[in-house]
């Protein structure tokens, strides 16, 4: 009888073995902080590329004049009139705007571009991980993730129908939850983001 138990025993512990090797490892609240940590730093903002002012804006062009005076309302610009001469014998009134100091405080500098900056609104905050795939054409541990985000720590002047009506990509943002992608590297010091949007296709094969 000794020899069956053995063998039993022996079975019983390589199956246990099989299903701690088969069980995948739960990395939700990494993947979590990587993404957060990312858009700590690379928040939600206005304008694509940095710009620089003051600025100046035709008056009778209301898309131009209209996002501008949205943030005068809201304390960030500062708004002066002027007559801009136009080919010598002519002139139109234009609107000079510049930043406030309430404006200079909420500026977001670009260090890459002294002068330049961006007023940003808010940052995302994942609210779940939908799924983690291994990826088989990136160079090291990554993993593409799918989530769910919401636009967090949004200050007042950005939730303001004016700024809102001006800005509509902000309403957008603050609105419900969106979903997003991101290729996630695993480090010696955990976690990071490598690369936002969905992995890129594998090239073809040569002669296909």
């Amino acid at each position: 009888m000794r020899m069956p138990c053995r063998a039993a025993v022996v079975l019983g512990a390589a199956v246990a073995l099989a299903s701690g090797c088969n069980k995948r490892v739960d990395n939700t609240i990494h993947f979590t902080d990587a993404i957060n940590t990312y858009y700590t730093a690379h928040p939600e903002c206005l304008w694509k590329t940095p710009v620089k002012f003051p600025v100046q804006a035709d008056t009778s062009d209301t898309s131009k004049t209209t996002p501008y005076d949205a943030l005068v309302d809201q304390g960030l610009l500062v708004r002066t009139t002027d007559q801009k001469t136009v080919m010598v014998v002519a002139s139109k009134q234009v609107n000079n705007y510049d930043l406030s100091e309430k404006g200079r405080a909420a500026w977001m500098a670009d260090t890459d571009q002294p002068g330049f900056g961006n007023f940003c609104y808010g940052r995302r905050r994942v609210t779940s991980i939908d799924s983690s795939t291994p990826t088989s054409n990136e160079r090291g541990a990554t993993t593409q993730v799918s989530y769910h985000y919401t636009v967090a720590d949004t200050p007042a002047w950005a939730t303001a129908e004016e700024t809102k009506n001006a800005y509509p990509q902000i309403r957008a943002d603050l609105e419900g939850t969106h979903t997003g992608q991101a290729i996630l590297i695993e480090t010696n010091e955990g976690w990071k983001l490598a690369r936002t949007g969905p992995i890129a296709p594998a090239p073809a094969p040569s002669g296909s």
